[in-house]
């Protein structure tokens, strides 16, 4: 049987598993209620020149 030679942190361990779960899952997409812009959620987004971020305009762009 196979034992390790030093002992594996949580964060080392906790990193592995994170990156095989981001590779295997699909991204959560949300619609926004106020614009019907599809999205990632918990995220914001660019909209006509406008930040979104949970339904509200978070910074808009200037010229």
């Amino acid at each position: 049987m196979a034992h390790p030679k030093r002992r594996i942190s949580r964060s080392r361990r906790d990193k592995r598993r994170a990156q095989y779960n981001a590779k295997t899952k699909a991204p959560a997409v949300a619609t926004c209620p106020v614009t019907g812009q599809s999205h990632h959620s918990h995220r914001a987004y660019w909209f006509e020149g406008s930040l979104y971020f949970k339904g509200r305009v978070v910074m808009t762009k200037e010229k």
